[in-house]
Parts: structure tokens; sequence; C-alpha cells
């Protein structure tokens, strides 16, 4: 159907709304099976991470997936929603046309206070943050006029509205977000704040999913589960 013949669908003197597409994410909070599995894997955590990172985090490691659990448990579920929902990003490459996703790789943050990470994108083509150990509380931290950093303690997606005015999207970080998975679209701007007067370190996942080339998808067996997360809510950038 033309964008023309839409409009005869509107009754005389009746306004319609109209909100263009927009790339948003996904929140989803992780089964104990899940969340059991990523400690696993952290106590089980292999090299030195930190050359690859963005920003000011001085322990960073390097973690492996056994026979690909947490990409077929909760990653692939989490790809078939978002295509559902928004867009199959890599549906737009051809190279994705013949072969497979795959994580393509993942590792734990161990941030302290006065660490952060600046506006960055990943690699890939979607990526995902979740969060293990939140010893902070945000109201808590901005109490205190310790910086005059904004957001102390916070995570930030920033990203533009249809005008190209840049618009962001704050997680005020406290211990109830623990098991908080973030899924979101590779090349969508983000930022980890600092936080202060506290010993503990924060604890994190970040990983990156990409297109596996040296396999084809006419050799794999996609299976999803139904229903895909009940609990997943997602989050659209055109209602921010």
């Amino acid at each position: 159907m033309s964008e023309l013949s839409q409009f005869e669908k509107i009754p005389l003197g009746e306004t319609r709304i109209v909100i263009p597409d927009n790339l948003g994410w996904l929140e989803y909070r992780l089964k104990e099976e899940e969340m059991n599995y990523v400690k696993q894997c952290i106590d089980n955590r292999k090299g030195d991470h930190r050359k690859i990172l963005a920003g000011n985090i001085k322990d960073s490691n390097t973690l492996y997936d056994k026979d690909n659990w947490f990409f077929n448990n909760t990653i692939q579920k989490l790809i078939h929603m978002y295509g559902t929902h928004f867009d199959n990003l890599g549906e737009d490459t051809p190279l994705n046309q013949f072969h497979p996703y795959h994580l393509s790789n993942w590792w734990v943050n161990y941030q302290y206070k006065h660490e952060f990470n600046p506006l960055h994108t990943h690699t890939g083509v979607y990526s995902f943050v979740i969060w293990v150990k939140i010893p902070t509380d945000f109201e808590k931290q901005n109490e205190d006029n310790v910086s005059n950093m904004p957001s102390k303690s916070a995570f930030k997606f920033v990203h533009t509205d249809n005008l190209g005015q840049f618009r962001h999207f704050n997680y005020e970080l406290t211990p109830t977000a623990e098991g908080i998975m973030l899924f979101f679209p590779s090349k969508l701007n983000h930022i980890v704040y600092p936080f202060y007067k506290c010993d503990e370190e924060r604890i994190s996942i970040s990983g990156n999913i990409g297109v596996d080339t040296t396999r084809t998808k006419e050799s794999l067996v996609l299976v999803v589960s139904t229903p895909i997360f009940p609990d997943t809510l997602i989050l659209s950038s055109s209602h921010l």
C-alpha cells in the first residue's frame, strides 16, 4: 500500500499520530540458571581483556561460553525477539544471508571507584551488558558533590531523534539491577559513568554478537522455544 492511499483511512475531522520507526533495545532479567552460569564463567575467566576496552577500567578478563550454552539458551532467543519487534539488523548484511550469528566475544569488567567507560560503540551486530554486582545506590551517589560529573554511577544510551538531536536514556543503577541484561545494536552509543565513596567493585559482563563466516546456515538447525521471554521489556527510542 502506498503512503498516499493510507490517507483514505483518516475520517473527516480526525487526527492520526505518526511515530516513525526507530531502533530500541531489550531489557531482560536473567533466570537463576542463567545467572549461575555466568557466575561460573566468571570463576573460569581467562586472559586479560583490558587492551580491547575503550575506557579506563583496570581489571577485565575474557570469558568462555562452554558448548555455546549461553548463546543457545539466552542470546539466540533475544536475537529472534529483537528481529520480531524491530529489525533483524544482520539481514541487511549480504554476508549474514549465508552465515549464522555467534557470540564473537564476551568479558567480565571489575569497575572500581573513579573508573569509567567514555562514549563508545561495539563491534558486531548486537551487543549486551549484564550487571552481576552493583554495590552502590544511584541516589546516594548523587547526594554529595564529590564530582561535577553528571549521572554518577549511571549507564547511559545516547542516540539521535528524527531531527538529528541527541537524546539520552539513563539507567540509574542500584543493586536491584543485578541480573539485568540489556541487549542492543552494537553501534548504539553508550557511556558508563564512574562512582565514588565505595571500595567494592561493580561487576558486569559485556559481549558482542557477530556473523560466523566459518559456518553456513544450511548446516544448522535453529531451535527457538516459545513463549519467548514473557518477562523481557522492549524499549523503543521513538517512545523515549
